[in-house]
């Protein structure tokens, strides 16, 4: 057999459909999902610890387009790559 015989013989992955409410997100899950293509999912983080102060601070502007390029690169806003960064930092022994 070929190569694309042995693909066409595989079972078809299943893409994850563009969810909108909480009742389409249910019915999906509802459903067998043996066959679901886990390689399109990205790990996420969830904050949970509220945030009651705040900093402000000044920085170089080619630091700033660096953090926010790379926040973006995440895709996550660029103050919490900051606070990431920071807790990170804290995390490790001195």
């Amino acid at each position: 057999m070929n190569a694309d015989t042995l693909r066409r013989l595989q079972p078809m992955k299943k893409q994850i459909p563009r969810l909108k409410t909480d009742r389409q997100a249910e019915a999906f899950l509802a459903q067998d999902l043996s066959n679901l293509d886990f390689s399109q999912f990205k790990p996420a983080q969830f904050e949970f610890e509220k945030k009651d102060d705040q900093i402000n601070m000044r920085v170089p502007k080619p630091l700033l387009a660096a953090v926010k390029a790379r926040a973006k690169a995440r895709g996550i806003p660029y103050t919490r790559f900051i606070r990431e960064t920071l807790e990170r930092a804290m995390a490790r022994p001195m």
